[in-house]
């Protein structure tokens, strides 16, 4: 049996999907985690009244997909009239699959009556994902959570609702809006979803680890797993878990000179898509990130003090010397270490 999931007329080629995330899914991080192997990355959430007015700032940060395999944009909206436009103009975009978000938990979300604040007016989340399906040819998915708070746990109707409207697939969040992101991800709270529906469930939430992926696959028998925050300073992840729960192994996390590359392609893959200095900017939380998930320095203290360094500087250039610095693979001859990364070779400093 082929390991991917099949969602309406697309096959995607994995079953280890990395959730839409604003200010995070942007086009260079789709690129490198699309590049490293991830088999499905969603774009950050685009406002579908935005889209539907064209706005061209709107479409390109959407995503319009060069150089990706497969791309998965996410609405978010209340309007069925706009969300229907907003369907057409990311399929016209260039759209593969088109993703209605309806567990945001955001406040700034929420009170506009958006994301997870739709589960509690389910007829309204039914109109927009109706609107959304008769707007476009392509396939059109649903990410939820398990309902606006314990008392009101309405995901395997929701969800039931959804099939029957042509929705071809699910990705529930184990969490309610309530809880945000506190507590643990109820895995086997999803696994009612996937007892309600018969179209591809997907499980979400606080998987970080191949154990926890294969625990959430387990509890809630769903078809495939989706990865949040996970991913934060590695966009390899995906790929990783993917052939950890294809060979039954440990998940591999890249060495000091793979982990450098990949993080000074991501820097300049940002610079040139948002030019200098809004590149660096936006590149400055990954760069946290990545020095946060890097097991070097060994110290949390210097390591912690190395992303104040970093975070302040004030060009690529000087990004990428103190990173290779930070991260230089020693090889000892005797009682001498000596430095052999030829990225600190080229930048002078060897």
């Amino acid at each position: 049996m082929r390991n991917g999931l099949q969602i309406g007329d697309v096959w995607v080629p994995g079953r280890v999907l990395t959730a839409p995330m604003t200010g995070i899914t942007d086009l260079p991080f789709r690129r490198l985690a699309s590049r490293l192997g991830a088999a499905y990355v969603a774009t950050e959430m685009v406002a579908s009244a935005e889209l539907a007015r064209g706005r061209p700032d709107v479409v390109r940060r959407a995503a319009v997909g060069e150089g990706l395999p497969l791309t998965v944009i996410q609405l978010v909206g209340r309007d069925p009239a706009t969300m229907a436009e907003g369907a057409r103009m990311a399929e016209k975009a260039g759209a593969d699959i088109i993703d209605l978000n309806f567990g945001c938990p955001a406040k700034e979300v929420t009170g506009s009556a958006c994301g997870s604040a739709l589960m509690r007016t389910p007829d309204l989340a039914c109109r927009l994902m109706q609107a959304a399906v008769e707007a476009t040819t392509r396939p059109v998915t649903v990410k939820m959570r398990l309902g606006w708070d314990d008392a009101h746990r309405n995901a395997p109707l929701l969800a039931k609702r959804a099939e029957e409207i042509g929705v071809c697939a699910v990705t529930v969040h184990g969490r309610t809006r309530a809880q945000f992101y506190t507590g643990q991800a109820d895995w086997t709270a999803v696994g009612e979803v996937k007892a309600a529906v018969g179209i591809p469930v997907i499980v979400n939430g606080d998987i970080l680890t191949a154990g926890d992926a294969r625990e959430a696959l387990r509890q809630s028998g769903a078809d495939a797993l989706m990865l949040g925050r996970g991913v934060y300073g590695r966009p390899w992840l995906a790929a990783h878990m993917e052939r950890a729960l294809a060979d039954g192994t440990v998940l591999v996390e890249p060495e000091r000179e793979e982990r450098l590359g990949i993080v000074i392609e991501h820097l300049r893959a940002s610079a040139a898509f948002y030019g200098l200095p809004l590149g660096l900017r936006m590149f400055r939380k990954h760069l946290g990130w990545y020095i946060e998930q890097a097991p070097w320095p060994e110290d949390p203290l210097e390591r912690r003090a190395a992303k104040s360094r970093l975070c302040r500087l004030d060009s690529p250039e000087e990004v990428e010397r103190e990173l290779a610095l930070l991260w230089r693979p020693l090889t000892h001859s005797g009682n001498h270490a000596v430095d052999i990364s030829p990225q600190v070779a080229e930048a002078g400093v060897a």
